[in-house]
């Protein structure tokens, strides 16, 4: 083998181990969490267990909020806790007459910054975005606001967070 062989075999060795070297630091420490691409609104949309929530967010106009910059945090109902309501509530707060009704309801879920599961749980209250306040109570792991349960948190989006509820919360 001549020098120039000898050369490129050593050039080609020592490129190839610090391919594996990075390779094997990003199987050890982990990539980089790539940014979430979806805003608050995509996300919930996609989840395919918000329907009732989209189609309110959009009668209050309520979607390019929740679209913007944030951050925010949202206490997210599910289908399933709209159903909840009694008969014809849904219904009724999706007409143009109630639409400042429906916006001071969805407004209540919402909390300005983006709190994960982690910092929500430390508190006792948070203020939200139509002024009241949300009453925060922690037993073990499980999470409550008001009176709806936590089902799932930390569902992290492009301008902030989604925690699902199992309950809608009504403001005073």
């Amino acid at each position: 083998m001549n020098a120039l062989s000898q050369h490129n075999l050593i050039r080609f060795s020592v490129v190839g181990a610090l391919a594996l070297a990075a390779v094997l630091a990003l199987t050890v420490f982990g990539a980089a969490t790539p940014p979430q691409k979806k805003d608050i609104v995509d996300t919930a949309v996609a989840a395919g267990q918000f329907k009732t929530l989209a189609a309110a967010l959009q009668a209050a106009g309520l979607v390019d909020t929740l679209k913007g910059k944030g951050p925010f945090t949202v206490f997210a109902p599910t289908d399933e806790a709209f159903a909840k309501l009694p008969a014809s509530t849904v219904e009724d707060l999706l007409k143009p007459e109630n639409k400042a009704k429906l916006q001071a309801i969805l407004t209540y879920h919402v909390v300005a910054g983006r709190v994960t599961a982690a910092q929500v749980m430390k508190m006792s209250s948070a203020k939200t975005l139509n002024g009241e306040d949300l009453t925060i109570h922690t037993d073990g792991d499980a999470v409550m606001v008001n009176d709806a349960h936590v089902v799932k948190t930390d569902i992290l989006c492009s301008n902030g967070v989604i925690h699902v509820i199992d309950t809608v919360l009504l403001p005073k």
